[in-house]
């Protein structure tokens, strides 16, 4: 039986086991792989607070897993195959070689964050791996020297864009709109990068190839003039969707799959609460996360008082 059960351990799942450590409630943290999340893949981050050089994500990541770990909460690395939240006591199932394993928790907190969105386009799925990637940081070594492409407009695609230009010897970004959606700093950056091109009102319809991708295929939004380009290595960041694997039925959420969660993080259920990506918010950056994850243990330590008498 833990005090509090967190379900992730991206930036907020992570402040939240150190958050709820200080305050003395016993943390368990749910990670089926890597702690982090979607910052830990980031190149290079330079607008979270502390850090007036950048660091890397990965980096960054580890250091709030060393800080969550050393206050004493406790990472157990199983995926999470269900989370049950009918009764007052939660539970939280999990796989593991062994079979499944069955931990109770006082309180829930979901942190699973979300995954890049998918084009949805022709052999998307079938060349995953073999030339589509949504992770520069993940990927881009394997293109080294070669022209690549990517998709999107927003943060994440112009400065993913940017790192692959460290190794690549062109990346070309298809974007569907005029003008970009990312931060003033990154735009400039873009723009004054020789190695970057901005295709503008460009949208991609397929993807072709034998057992690696080999050309991308694009259509102007405006003019409908379609193109094929030569590109091996194709860079997609059209946005999120919530990680919703194993959300409770009874938790609400809008439909998209994103939780319905207050400011104060609460849920519909009562010691429910959804923090960072994966709840219904306008800004999802690793600041944000951080955020949410400070202000929910407010409301817990509220729930403990009335529910536990503690």
């Amino acid at each position: 039986m833990y005090d509090i059960a967190i379900i992730g351990s991206g930036p907020a799942g992570m402040t939240a086991g150190i958050y709820a450590r200080r305050a003395g409630y016993s943390v368990a943290m749910f990670e089926m792989g890597v702690p982090g999340g979607q910052a830990a893949t980031t190149d290079f981050i330079e607008n979270f607070p502390g850090f007036p050089g950048g660091i890397s994500g990965s980096e960054l990541m580890m250091k709030f897993y060393e800080q969550a770990t050393t206050f004493g909460a406790e990472m157990i690395f199983e995926r999470v195959t269900e989370v049950d939240v009918k009764n007052r006591v939660k539970t939280v199932t999990t796989t593991t070689a062994n079979g499944p394993r069955t931990y109770e928790a006082k309180v829930i907190i979901l942190a699973m964050g979300a995954h890049p969105k998918m084009l949805r386009v022709p052999n998307e799925g079938k060349f995953r791996g073999r030339g589509v990637s949504y992770c520069a940081t993940c990927d881009g070594f394997f293109f080294k020297d070669k022209d690549v492409c990517v998709v999107g407009g927003g943060d994440v695609a112009v400065e993913e864009a940017l790192y692959l230009t460290k190794m690549c010897n062109s990346v070309t970004l298809f974007h569907r709109r005029d003008e970009l959606r990312a931060n003033k700093r990154s735009q400039a950056l873009a723009f004054e990068n020789e190695k970057l091109h901005i295709e503008w009102d460009t949208v991609v319809t397929e993807l072709l190839g034998d057992d690696k991708l080999g050309q991308v295929v694009t259509k102007n939004v405006k003019t409908e003039e379609e193109k094929t380009w030569d590109f091996p290595g194709c860079f997609i960041f059209v946005g999120y969707d919530p990680n919703d694997d194993v959300m409770p039925a009874e938790v609400d959420c809008d439909d998209h799959g994103y939780v319905l969660a207050g400011e104060d993080m609460a849920t519909n259920v009562p010691g429910v609460y959804a923090i960072g990506d994966l709840r219904v918010k306008n800004v999802r950056q690793i600041a944000s996360a951080v955020g949410d994850a400070g202000v929910v243990m407010h409301d817990i330590e509220r729930y403990f008082r009335e529910e536990y008498k503690a």
